[in-house]
């Protein structure tokens, strides 16, 4: 072996380790492309970051007339909502009144997990409570948007008349208790379960902000 192979040698060596030489111009080449998917990468997320919505969901639990507790939690759209803003903003969906929103509740009871993929035809891992003296789920009533945000003023009210442990929440176009048509906004659930029982009340506030 050459003096010059040894030499060859060990520059690949150091290479290795160090990377290759700045005045390499592959490694110009190289460097170019790293920064380049660095750049996609990090814009990638700043664009999920100013696209993604925030949902707080807040609920004053009231017993025999007086406030109870307050939990705060955040939702999760499904799938389904995804595609339904898609379709209505950019495609040729049909607006959904904001009349047409509803808020329901999510039994304990048989509950294993929700899904992205959850549509109100179709919910395995999840019931819904219906223990509360409404005849339909509760309209939610959101007001005009301001500021990137969207709310109910006036808490989505339920007069709860039978015993038993509340999960979480979801928003769907469908008003009817038990319901399996329309679309499934999203879905939420309460930080601890929520043992309810005959004349509380669940007051819902559930604020979308971009």
């Amino acid at each position: 072996m050459t003096e010059q192979d040894l030499k060859n040698m060990e520059l690949s060596r150091l290479a290795e380790i160090n990377g290759p030489s700045k005045d390499d111009p592959n490694a110009q080449l190289m460097n170019l492309a790293n920064k380049a998917e660095c750049q996609l990468i990090r814009n990638g997320i700043l664009f999920e970051s100013f696209n993604k919505f925030q949902h707080n969901v807040q609920i004053d639990h009231y017993r025999e007339g007086k406030w109870y507790k307050t939990y705060s939690t955040h939702n999760d759209i499904t799938n389904e909502g995804k595609n339904t803003i898609l379709e209505i903003m950019f495609h040729d969906g049909t607006q959904i009144a904001s009349s047409s929103w509803f808020i329901g509740l999510i039994s304990n009871s048989g509950y294993s997990a929700l899904a992205a993929a959850d549509t109100m035809s179709s919910h395995a891992g999840w019931t819904e409570f219906v223990g509360f003296s409404q005849a339909t789920r509760v309209v939610w009533g959101p007001g005009a948007a301001a500021s990137q945000s969207i709310t109910n003023s006036t808490p989505a009210t339920f007069d709860i008349n039978a015993t038993g442990t509340v999960k979480g929440i979801f928003v769907t176009s469908n008003s009817t208790k038990s319901g399996t048509t329309g679309k499934l906004w999203a879905t939420a659930l309460f930080t601890a379960d929520v043992p309810v029982v005959n004349c509380d009340q669940l007051k819902v506030t559930y604020t979308v902000s971009a």
